[in-house]
């Protein structure tokens, strides 16, 4: 048998229960301190065949095979970048309070560079992989896993409300902690787990295949590939084995099926998936842009010291190269573009790092038992510099008062708007409620037949706002602005 086709089970595993398997199934190899029973099943490895599919959600019927200049998943692409969810994204906080005099990255510019760095990294991937699959049905397909990366990069952040990730933790503590809980004995439980435990994540899902009122079937119609991709946790908010992290809402939990089993991707157990391996590749362009990124806002706000930044992003690489770019560091007097500079050695050697290790570890993350993120697995150099930078933006950045201030502001804006409108499609008899709802776009159907659906109106249209439409409305709401008469 091939030995990439080999997975084990432990010699513990094998004497805890009595196994019987066909002669030609199993490899029986002796150690001297340990006895290991090596097993092939191709059931439960994933295949790239499968894996890279151009049918789109909602449109499966309509597929043609007319020859197109663009390919399915450069479509994708293009969708997402037209869309008027992506154009939001200018207009919302990445960490940072939306720029005065200084720019810093809002979640558009950040879905960009995630993006550009997630083509590169699946470029270096697709290089790598591409000898070992010549001649193979997977050999086509390969090639465009540059154009699913790029567009699963751009959509990765399309869910999160307004206000940073403080957002999300808002919504989810007012159903937890808040005036939300009076609404429990309403739901499921399942249903009552996807709010309070709300995660943009599972919502770009929903922005992306949930049918709104007046939209067609299959929200934006991506490809099947394009949607797994952005799934991190392929599992429901009440499936998870990881408390708070889920990739879906109940009510997108039998497409999210229908996409896995199109696709192949392997079921551990009962609701929960193994990751397209594509996600890594997606969640890598994340983990290295707002690490990296989140360094260069906080110098250009003073927040960190030039000299500081630099120590910081000099610490991934040797001496020998430390000394090379030190040389063209003294070459350049302006500061800013000193970390510039940096900025990009500091991503391009990540991206080779995580590139090798997607490639070295194929074979475990088609088989979906590959551990943590690529960024964990990356050579200890680069990871213990990668460690000291996070560690260094929680205790300097994302603590500092211009942070913490916009999650206070964030916290009291959405909640109560969360307060009024949930009132109101609860209560939509009243007269304030027909005012209120009157405001609400038409795509969200906040006459729902069931009261989970109603309440899911109200977060999507929340979670749709900008940062300045947030508090524009709060705002208005509190009598504090009114239109110019």
């Amino acid at each position: 048998l091939p030995l990439d086709k080999i997975s084990c089970i432990s010699a513990q595993q094998f004497h805890a229960s009595l196994i019987v398997l066909p002669p030609i199934c199993s490899i029986f190899v002796w150690f001297e301190t340990d006895f290991t029973m090596q097993i092939t099943d191709n059931k439960n490895r994933m295949e790239w065949s499968r894996l890279i599919c151009s049918k789109r959600l909602g449109m499966e019927r309509y597929r043609s095979n007319t020859t197109q200049t663009r390919s399915d998943f450069q479509r994708d692409f293009d969708r997402l970048v037209f869309s008027s969810p992506f154009r939001r994204l200018q207009n919302k906080t990445q960490v940072f309070p939306l720029p005065g005099s200084i720019f810093v990255h809002n979640r558009l510019t950040h879905s960009l560079e995630v993006s550009s760095v997630g083509k590169s990294l699946a470029n270096e991937v697709c290089g790598m992989l591409m000898p070992r699959y010549e001649g193979t049905p997977a050999a086509e397909k390969l090639t465009h896993i540059v154009e699913i990366v790029g567009a699963a990069c751009l959509a990765h952040d399309m869910g999160n409300p307004p206000f940073g990730h403080s957002g999300e933790r808002t919504i989810a503590t007012y159903f937890s902690e808040g005036d939300g809980l009076s609404v429990k004995p309403m739901l499921t439980g399942e249903e009552w787990s996807d709010l309070v435990n709300f995660d943009g994540n599972a919502n770009s899902f929903r922005l992306l295949a949930h049918q709104f009122r007046g939209r067609r079937e299959g929200g934006l119609a991506m490809t099947y590939s394009s949607l797994a991709s952005i799934v991190k946790y392929p599992y429901s908010s009440y499936d998870s084995p990881i408390k708070g992290k889920f990739g879906f809402f109940c009510s997108e939990a039998d497409c999210f099926k229908k996409v896995a089993q199109e696709l192949g991707l392997i079921e551990k157990s009962k609701g929960v998936y193994a990751r397209h391996p594509l996600v890594y590749l997606m969640e890598a362009a994340d983990d290295i842009c707002y690490q990296v990124m989140d360094l260069e806002d906080a110098h250009k706000l003073k927040i960190l010291s030039c000299h500081d930044v630099l120590h910081l992003m000099l610490s991934f690489f040797t001496e020998e190269r430390k000394e090379k770019m030190r040389g063209v560091i003294r070459m350049i007097d302006d500061n800013n573009e000193k970390v510039a500079y940096m900025r990009s050695c500091v991503i391009g050697e990540l991206v080779g790092e995580c590139a090798k290790v997607f490639v070295n570890n194929e074979e475990a993350i088609l088989q979906g038992s590959f551990g943590g993120c690529l960024i964990d697995h990356i050579a200890k150099l680069p990871h213990d510099a990668y460690a000291q930078c996070s560690a260094t933006a929680w205790e300097k950045i994302y603590a500092s008062s211009d942070v913490v201030d916009i999650e206070l502001a964030g916290n009291r804006i959405i909640s109560f708007l969360l307060e009024r409108l949930l009132d109101a499609v609860l209560h939509p008899e009243k007269n304030y409620s027909r005012l209120l709802l009157s405001r609400v776009p038409n795509q969200y159907d906040t006459a729902a037949p069931t009261i989970y659906g109603k309440i899911q109106a109200v977060l999507d249209h929340i979670s749709g706002m900008t940062d300045v439409y947030a508090l524009d409305l709060f705002r208005k709401l509190n009598g504090l602005s009114l239109p110019a008469i």
